[in-house]
């Protein structure tokens, strides 16, 4: 599992005073940056080997300015050539918010998925939750 911290800014916020729900999905991205060096260890677009197939974001409680957000990223399952990451947005000891995003292994020169390799699966399988999300 990673981590990672966001202290989100004023203009987070929505007219309600929540954290706006168009920023969930912008923090799960930031947080699977982790995952993303396990392809690509220097980020570099040129080598990019990954597509976002599926995202899904569940809203189970608030988030507010003021108060940092740790975000948990999980491998939730590795088919052949796909991968889940499962996620949850905590803030103050309480689960916010949780999500899926489907990556897909892509080979951009073919325009096609290929299989993960046996060494990055290995990798990915270390970041399996304890217990099913």
């Amino acid at each position: 599992m990673y981590k990672h911290t966001i202290s989100p800014g004023f203009s987070d916020t929505d007219a309600l005073g929540h954290i706006n729900n168009t920023k969930l999905p912008i923090w799960f991205l930031e947080a699977r940056n982790e995952l993303f060096k396990i392809f690509t260890p220097d980020l570099d677009p040129k080598k990019w080997r990954l597509i976002l197939a599926k995202i899904e974001v569940e809203y189970v409680g608030e988030l507010f300015y003021g108060h940092d957000v740790t975000i948990h990223t999980y491998v939730s399952r590795i088919g052949s050539a796909s991968f889940t990451v499962y996620q949850e947005a905590w803030q103050q000891d309480k689960l916010a918010a949780k999500g899926q995003a489907v990556m897909v292994h892509f080979n951009f020169a073919e325009k096609q998925s290929e299989p993960l390799p046996d060494a990055i699966r290995m990798q990915l399988a270390q970041h399996a939750p304890e217990s099913s999300p």
